[in-house]
């Protein structure tokens, strides 16, 4: 299993390399459901807890926290987009983690399940100036690199097609960032490139399935803007090398400490 990791990591390192130079990095990371350890009142958590199914208690949500920030630090990209967090003090405990000094952006979304968005970002690469949620997406306008652009951040395949249709619509001027998971939305059609594609060419993606890798989250970058290259973010400490897979927190019900089932994708733009 290490040889066909390390490959994936020289490319990933190759890709940094040569789109990092004045561009602006933009990830997406699904962190594999980070909740507290406190009971919630409105939607049920209760196998996240210290008396639930998973014994979830301060020491895992600390490891967790750790886990994550030790990945966001090592991208080191100016936005980061973050599916997967309970509220907004697993948001403030996350960016407190990390040794970069990242200003957040959260929002509830009222889920059944309590997952939220948030989005990690440097602020004096990015400036949010309008936000909308809805189920499943949360969208975010703002100056980046003297550009206005919208992120659009997904955590449902049905929400995506009529989500990016309704933003060219009310916002037509804006080029978009479409993050996470988009299925098989028609890129082109909506005047988009798949940043994604062509390491899912090359049979890369950011989760494990019946033995092989598939690209689940993407990032489609609107035409408007120069996308200087994406790939799925890989380093060996990520991958169990006895079974190829991430290393999740949980598998099969039993605790294992790692990072979650995906990895996440990025891609540089030059707006």
């Amino acid at each position: 299993m290490s040889r066909p990791l390390s490959i994936f990591a020289i490319l990933i390192l190759a890709t940094l390399a040569a789109a990092a130079r004045n561009s602006v990095g933009i990830a997406f990371y699904d962190v594999d459901r980070i909740y507290d350890t406190i009971p919630a009142l409105f939607y049920d958590d209760s196998d996240y807890t210290p008396d639930g199914r998973y014994g979830w208690n301060t020491e895992r949500y600390t490891r967790k926290i750790q886990n994550t920030a030790a990945v966001l630090d090592s991208m080191a990209l100016d936005i980061v987009a973050l599916w997967g967090v309970e509220n907004e003090q697993v948001v403030r405990d996350l960016a407190a983690a990390c040794r970069e000094g990242y200003s957040y952006l959260h929002r509830t979304l009222n889920t059944l399940d309590g997952m939220d968005f948030a989005l990690l970002y440097y602020g004096d690469r990015f400036y949010p100036e309008r936000v909308e949620t809805g189920r499943r997406y949360l969208y975010v306008e703002g100056e980046c690199a003297g550009q206005t652009i919208g992120l659009a951040l997904c955590g449902d395949v049905r929400t995506a097609e009529w989500l990016v249709a309704d933003l060219r619509e009310e916002h037509p001027g804006v080029p978009l960032v479409v993050l996470g998971r988009v299925g098989r939305l028609p890129a082109a059609a909506f005047g988009l490139h798949d940043a994604t594609a062509r390491a899912e060419k090359a049979g890369r993606g950011n989760i494990r399935r019946a033995g092989g890798w598939e690209m689940r989250d993407r990032i489609l970058v609107d035409t408007a803007l120069n996308c200087r290259g994406g790939d799925v973010y890989a380093r060996r400490y990520l991958v169990d090398q006895k079974t190829g897979s991430p290393l999740r927190t949980y598998d099969r019900g039993v605790y294992r400490g790692g990072y979650g089932y995906s990895l996440p994708v990025f891609a540089y733009i030059r707006p």
